[in-house]
């Protein structure tokens, strides 16, 4: 593996910062001690920064040998912010605010971006500009989308821009990256019915919206199963059924919530308009109604092709080939992809390994996003660094030629 040195030798002062980050978790667009962290250390490097972008968003800019004469410059993003959620480890470095935890791991993209930050301050082997983006509120608050309208790219011009993620399961030491959809778009819906309550012994006196709910969830299934393409991925999830407050009172109304994810644009087109039709008549064959909301989250991130097989490239020069593996498309989603949409790129997977590397003290569930068990891998640091160094000095220097 051919990390690089200098970064190998600052690991364990990274390690320590990530950490630091760790037990003080911020929710999207909270994140101003983080904010503050990262405009401290690369200030402290002699990197000029700007904030403000997306509220909490930190921008360093380096400029290479050249002092970004070329016009060349790409984008490297690192996410900051924390979930809403109880963490269940208690080793040192434990979330200290009940309530938020860093469960997905921004912790260890803020610190992997930094490190590679530290070695560009004293590193400069390329000519063009390296802009490193610090973005808040990637959990569910659409920091990327925020920071575009913001003026990132406006700002700060760049021809590419690349993110990365951490993976676990994965064996550490792999990475991961593919061309086309990585992750799925993410839409939220909410479905209230309308019936007409009275009592539950005398159910003809009214119209009950319970069995009219349970229908209409097994005909949103058939969307997936019967009118999709069997090629086409897509989901639909109903998290949610509300209703009734008495065992003995048929309710007035029920209300379904859930989310909706695909891979492209033509899917959920259909997915939205067929729920919005299964549910409506369904009501209407129950001489119920019903109000149909659906929201478009996230859109689905697609890496572009250039890019994806150029970071392959870069990966295996630093791994090895038999490491680099095919990226395998997930349902969760990435507010990454505005970017993406706005600038070619590639979105990356670095493996966290099994789990063994939490400390003692951590919970008792699986080290996997989203869980209260889960803690970042410090030994990527080193890994995840190199990578950002190498993709940015050989990219600018394609650039170039």
């Amino acid at each position: 593996m051919n990390v690089i040195d200098s970064i190998v030798t600052q690991a364990a002062s990274i390690a320590a910062v990530r950490r630091d980050i760790h037990a003080h978790p911020e929710l999207c667009f909270e994140e101003v001690r983080t904010a503050d962290v990262v405009a401290q250390k690369l200030t402290e490097w002699g990197i000029p920064i700007h904030r403000g972008l997306g509220k909490t968003g930190v921008v360093g800019i380096v400029k290479g040998r050249d002092g970004g004469a070329s016009g060349q410059a790409i984008g490297l993003r690192a996410d900051m912010d924390a979930l809403p959620m109880q963490e269940f480890n208690t080793f040192a470095h434990a979330s200290q605010h009940p309530g938020k935890m860093h469960a997905c791991g921004h912790d260890g993209h803020t610190a992997m971006l930094l490190a590679a930050a530290q070695h560009f301050a004293t590193h400069r082997n390329f000519d063009g500009t390296v802009y490193l983006i610090f973005q808040p509120a990637e959990e569910g608050g659409g920091g990327a989308r925020v920071m575009i309208e913001d003026g990132l790219f406006a700002q700060f011009p760049m021809q590419a821009v690349f993110g990365m993620h951490n993976w676990p399961g994965m064996p550490a030491g792999t990475m991961a990256v593919s061309s086309g959809p990585v992750m799925a778009s993410s839409n939220e819906f909410k479905i209230t019915i309308r019936g007409k309550g009275g009592h539950a012994a005398l159910p003809h006196t009214g119209i009950d919206p319970v069995p009219i709910a349970c229908q209409m969830v097994q005909g949103f299934q058939t969307i997936i199963s019967r009118n999709k393409k069997p090629v086409d991925a897509g989901v639909i999830s109903v998290t949610m059924i509300h209703a009734g407050e008495a065992t003995n009172v048929v309710p007035d109304h029920c209300e379904l919530q859930g989310t909706v994810r695909t891979f492209r644009h033509e899917v959920l087109d259909l997915i939205e308009a067929r729920m919005q039709q299964v549910a409506e008549h369904t009501c209407a064959a129950h001489e119920a109604t019903c109000e149909f909301e659906f929201v478009r989250n996230y859109p689905a991130t697609v890496n572009s092709p250039a890019e994806a097989e150029f970071a392959r490239k870069v990966m295996v020069g630093i791994v090895g080939e038999e490491r680099v593996v095919a990226q395998e498309p997930t349902m969760g989603a990435e507010d990454f992809a505005y970017m993406l949409q706005a600038k070619p790129g590639a979105y990356c997977f670095i493996a966290n390994g099994d789990g063994a590397h939490r400390e003692m003290g951590h919970g008792g569930g699986p080290c996997t996003l989203h869980n209260p068990s889960y803690d970042f891998n410090d030994d990527l640091i080193p890994l995840g660094a190199t990578y950002w160094v190498r993709l940015a000095e050989e990219w600018l220097a394609a650039a170039r030629s």
